[in-house]
Protein backbone atom coordinates (compact mmCIF):
# COMPACT_ATOMS: atom_id res chain seq x y z
CA UNK A 1 0.00 0.00 0.00
CA UNK A 2 1.15 3.30 -0.82
CA UNK A 3 0.21 6.63 0.46
CA UNK A 4 -1.45 7.86 -2.62
CA UNK A 5 -4.35 4.59 -2.20
CA UNK A 6 -4.73 5.32 1.46
CA UNK A 7 -9.08 6.01 1.49
CA UNK A 8 -10.97 7.04 4.21
CA UNK A 9 -13.50 4.47 4.85
CA UNK A 10 -16.88 5.07 3.60
CA UNK A 11 -19.43 7.03 5.67
CA UNK A 12 -16.74 8.72 7.95
CA UNK A 13 -17.14 11.93 6.00
CA UNK A 14 -20.68 13.81 6.14
CA UNK A 15 -21.30 17.03 4.32
CA UNK A 16 -22.98 19.93 5.84
CA UNK A 17 -26.46 20.65 5.86
CA UNK A 18 -26.73 23.92 4.00
CA UNK A 19 -29.81 25.18 6.09
CA UNK A 20 -32.22 27.37 4.67
CA UNK A 21 -31.56 27.17 0.78
CA UNK A 22 -34.99 26.58 -0.07
CA UNK A 23 -37.32 23.29 -0.21
CA UNK A 24 -35.55 20.91 -2.83
CA UNK A 25 -32.50 21.72 -0.01
CA UNK A 26 -34.55 19.58 2.55
CA UNK A 27 -33.51 22.21 5.04
CA UNK A 28 -35.64 25.07 3.58
CA UNK A 29 -38.56 27.49 5.37
CA UNK A 30 -37.61 27.30 8.87
CA UNK A 31 -34.18 26.62 8.25
CA UNK A 32 -34.15 23.56 11.10
CA UNK A 33 -34.78 25.53 13.82
CA UNK A 34 -39.01 25.08 14.40
CA UNK A 35 -41.49 27.44 14.01
CA UNK A 36 -41.51 30.85 16.06
CA UNK A 37 -39.70 31.23 19.18
CA UNK A 38 -36.92 32.31 21.10
CA UNK A 39 -34.88 29.40 19.19
CA UNK A 40 -36.31 30.67 15.48
CA UNK A 41 -35.50 34.46 15.55
CA UNK A 42 -32.24 36.24 14.85
CA UNK A 43 -29.14 36.13 17.57
CA UNK A 44 -30.92 32.52 18.43
CA UNK A 45 -30.92 31.42 22.30
CA UNK A 46 -31.09 32.89 25.44
CA UNK A 47 -28.55 32.76 28.44
CA UNK A 48 -26.67 29.13 28.24
CA UNK A 49 -27.83 27.69 31.54
CA UNK A 50 -31.71 29.16 30.85
CA UNK A 51 -34.07 26.49 30.98
CA UNK A 52 -37.68 28.73 30.30
CA UNK A 53 -38.13 29.11 34.53
CA UNK A 54 -36.98 26.20 35.51
CA UNK A 55 -34.75 26.34 38.64
CA UNK A 56 -31.19 25.86 35.94
CA UNK A 57 -29.14 22.15 36.25
CA UNK A 58 -26.11 24.58 37.14
CA UNK A 59 -28.02 25.84 40.41
CA UNK A 60 -29.88 22.58 41.32
CA UNK A 61 -26.43 21.12 41.94
CA UNK A 62 -24.26 21.04 44.93
CA UNK A 63 -20.82 21.70 43.19
CA UNK A 64 -18.58 24.90 43.36
CA UNK A 65 -20.36 26.32 46.42
CA UNK A 66 -20.15 28.57 49.49
CA UNK A 67 -17.64 30.99 50.08
CA UNK A 68 -13.39 30.94 48.47
CA UNK A 69 -11.00 33.47 50.28
CA UNK A 70 -9.24 35.74 47.41
CA UNK A 71 -6.74 36.83 50.53
CA UNK A 72 -5.78 33.01 51.13
CA UNK A 73 -2.49 32.79 51.44
CA UNK A 74 -0.98 29.33 49.86
CA UNK A 75 1.70 27.18 51.53
CA UNK A 76 4.80 24.89 50.47
CA UNK A 77 4.00 22.12 53.32
CA UNK A 78 6.52 20.02 54.79
CA UNK A 79 5.63 17.38 57.48
CA UNK A 80 8.17 17.12 60.21
CA UNK A 81 9.33 13.55 59.55
CA UNK A 82 10.56 14.54 56.11
CA UNK A 83 13.05 16.38 58.10
CA UNK A 84 14.77 13.62 59.33
CA UNK A 85 17.16 14.08 55.95
CA UNK A 86 18.83 16.74 57.73
CA UNK A 87 21.47 16.09 59.83
CA UNK A 88 21.75 16.65 63.91
CA UNK A 89 22.08 20.10 64.56
CA UNK A 90 21.86 21.98 61.05
CA UNK A 91 19.77 24.95 60.71
CA UNK A 92 16.70 24.45 58.34
CA UNK A 93 15.39 27.51 56.56
CA UNK A 94 13.43 27.64 53.10
CA UNK A 95 16.88 27.93 51.19
CA UNK A 96 17.97 24.59 52.88
CA UNK A 97 14.10 22.88 52.23
CA UNK A 98 14.38 23.82 48.43
CA UNK A 99 18.02 22.53 48.05
CA UNK A 100 17.20 18.88 49.42
CA UNK A 101 14.03 19.04 47.22
CA UNK A 102 11.05 18.91 49.81
CA UNK A 103 10.00 21.83 48.51
CA UNK A 104 8.94 22.54 44.83
CA UNK A 105 8.22 25.93 44.11
CA UNK A 106 10.69 28.90 45.86
CA UNK A 107 7.90 31.74 46.03
CA UNK A 108 5.85 30.13 48.31
CA UNK A 109 6.47 30.74 52.00
CA UNK A 110 6.76 27.10 54.07
CA UNK A 111 4.93 25.75 56.35
CA UNK A 112 5.79 22.50 58.68
CA UNK A 113 3.01 20.34 59.22
CA UNK A 114 3.28 17.93 62.55
CA UNK A 115 2.91 14.58 61.06
CA UNK A 116 5.56 12.22 61.16
CA UNK A 117 8.10 11.44 63.76
CA UNK A 118 12.00 13.40 64.70
CA UNK A 119 14.61 12.16 66.40
CA UNK A 120 17.29 14.47 65.68
CA UNK A 121 17.92 18.36 67.21
CA UNK A 122 17.17 21.01 64.11
CA UNK A 123 17.10 24.22 64.48
CA UNK A 124 13.97 25.57 62.10
CA UNK A 125 14.49 29.29 60.94
CA UNK A 126 12.19 31.58 59.14
CA UNK A 127 9.36 29.06 58.73
CA UNK A 128 5.88 28.62 60.01
CA UNK A 129 4.91 25.77 62.16
CA UNK A 130 1.83 24.33 63.54
CA UNK A 131 1.85 23.56 67.41
CA UNK A 132 2.19 20.23 66.78
CA UNK A 133 5.29 20.53 64.61
CA UNK A 134 6.88 23.03 67.15
CA UNK A 135 6.35 20.61 70.15
CA UNK A 136 7.72 17.51 68.05
CA UNK A 137 11.24 19.70 66.96
CA UNK A 138 11.40 20.73 70.61
CA UNK A 139 10.97 17.24 71.87
CA UNK A 140 14.00 15.91 69.67
CA UNK A 141 16.10 19.01 71.35
CA UNK A 142 16.11 21.15 68.46
CA UNK A 143 14.53 25.02 68.54
CA UNK A 144 11.79 26.83 66.49
CA UNK A 145 12.89 30.50 65.50
CA UNK A 146 10.66 33.24 63.51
Amino acid sequence: MKLHELREPEGTKHRRKRLGRGIAAGQGKTGGYGTKGQGARAGRGGKLAHEGGQLPLVNRLPLRRGFSNVNRIEYAVVNVGRLSVFEAGEVIDEASLLQAGLVRKATLPVKILGAGTLDKALTVRGCKTTAAAKAKIEAAGGTVEL
